[in-house]
């Protein structure tokens, strides 16, 4: 900032005076004038020296402001960098911890899966030979304990994938009335043994819709096998009917009505939180994870539609969701399912002989897989990692392959890939036979040419269905 200095003002105020002594007659002012000029000069000059001095000192403030702003701004880019740095390591650190944790659970649930398939297939070829009632009872009960283990393992992964955002669901052909006879089906005996009844009420749904038919029954499951577990009288009663409906898709509203114990109103806000039950001591009398209601929940908002329940206690319970529905599809309702002797009858009779290579390295899971398929009439190689399975189905043309997924030597989905760059087998029908039940699971099976999936433990219904279906293609 430029600013007069001394000598200027002193300058400018001897050059006024010079000024007025010119403008003086030729006598000339007198001494009293003379000393007046010079007094207003002095304080002039004085008041121009202090407003000199007030403009260095606002200088100066400026400068010192100016620079405490730099230093406030280098220190905020610092703390701004700082701060970046920590977020990205955070982030890293989360993202690791994540991967982590997937292949933690994918690990868990082969290791799980594996023994639980082995359990399941042997309780299933004891029964097959005759067993006395008493082994039958004994029989059912490993099979019942088996399906509970199966049914956590199941909600924990189900849990994991939701939350992780890896959790898909799929679009094709969904006939409600079949899924609320499935799970009446299922639920049956356990009706039966509490002497309960259970009711079905379904109100004009449209016949053509598409949905995650296995989510939706997931749901209904959920609901259903609670309502029987908490009644001990009355009835049981699954519904389903439309609330909103579009151009494009339909809303439809599910119930599960029961007569049992009811609920306190200060326990349901608990019920849809995850390893929550309304009251822990419920866990030890009735048993349950926590995670059905939590799960049945969020299955609903991925559907696009919400879950809730009405309660009263000793009057029942009414849980509910919803479940948004796309129109469309095949028109062609799906044929009932078979009872797993008349399907293991209709292989035997009409499937016979099919030469089939199944590579499994567990050897108590490849006698038990090959035994099922051999009791309905099938011919079986089998290979005990990837490398043999690539040799024989480079020798022998197989009508069906049941392929391993995590083998040591090579895996499945690289024999996969070799077998269809091969000669022999390019078309044959691979249908991954794995406990690794991840969505990316699936779809890596898929990607590296395999044509169906099928998760350990397999129920004998399920593998016997999956060669009816793939035998019978042209």
């Amino acid at each position: 900032m430029n600013t007069p200095n001394t000598m200027e003002l002193r300058r400018q105020a001897e050059a006024e005076l010079a000024q007025r002594q010119a403008a003086q007659p030729p006598d000339g002012p007198n001494l009293a004038d003379q000393q007046r000029l010079m007094h207003e000069l002095q304080v002039h000059q004085i008041e121009l020296e202090m407003q000199n001095e007030s403009l260095r000192q606002t200088q100066s403030e400026l400068q010192a402001a100016l620079q405490r702003y730099i230093s406030l701004n280098d220190h905020l880019e610092e703390m701004v960098a700082q701060r970046t740095a920590e977020l990205v390591a955070a982030k890293e650190a989360a993202e690791t911890a994540n991967i982590a944790k997937s292949a933690f659970l994918a690990n868990m649930s082969h290791e799980i899966r594996t023994p639980l398939n082995a359990v399941s297939g042997m309780g299933y070829l004891i029964r097959q030979e005759g067993v006395t009632p008493l082994q039958s009872a004994w029989l059912s009960k490993l099979q019942i304990a088996g399906d509970h283990l199966l049914g956590i393992v199941n909600a924990v992964l189900d849990m994991a994938k939701i939350e992780s955002g890896k959790f898909e669901l799929e679009e094709v052909p969904i006939r409600i009335e079949s899924l609320l006879g499935n799970v009446a089906s299922m639920l049956q005996d356990k009706v039966l043994a509490k002497k309960l009844k259970m009711f079905i009420e379904v109100q004009d749904l449209p016949i053509s819709l598409l949905g995650d038919p296995v989510r939706v029954q997931q749901a209904l499951t959920n609901y259903a096998a609670n309502a029987v577990k908490f009644t001990e009288e009355g009835t049981i009663t699954l519904r389903a009917r439309v609330t909103e409906e579009t151009a494009e898709n339909v809303l439809i509203h599910f119930e599960v009505e029961d007569s049992g114990i009811g609920i306190a109103p200060e326990i349901l806000p608990k019920l849809f939180a995850s390893f929550e039950q309304g009251d822990n001591s419920l866990t030890r009398q009735y048993g349950g994870s926590g995670l059905g209601l939590a799960i049945t929940r969020k299955l609903a908002r991925l559907m696009g539609g919400d879950a809730g329940v009405h309660s009263a206690p000793g009057v029942g319970s009414t849980f509910w969701f919803s479940a948004q529905l796309l129109k469309g599809g095949t028109t062609t309702l799906p044929s009932p399912n078979l009872p797993v002797g008349e399907l293991e009858a209709f292989l035997q009779r009409e499937l016979p002989g099919h030469r089939i290579l199944l590579a499994e390295d567990e050897a108590i899971n490849r006698e038990i897989t090959k035994l099922l398929l051999e009791d309905v009439g099938q011919i079986v190689d089998t290979a005990e990692d990837g490398i043999e399975a690539v040799a024989q189905a480079g020798r022998i043309d197989y009508d069906l392959i049941l392929m391993d997924m995590q083998m040591p030597g090579m895996d499945g989905l690289d024999a996969t890939r070799r077998i269809r760059r091969g000669t022999h087998n390019s078309q044959t029908p691979i249908l991954a036979f794995t406990a690794n039940a991840f969505v990316e699971d699936k779809v890596h099976c898929f990607e590296a040419g395999m044509n169906d999936f099928i998760t350990k433990p397999v129920l004998p219904r399920v593998l016997f269905e999956a060669l009816q279906k793939w035998l019978t293609k042209p």
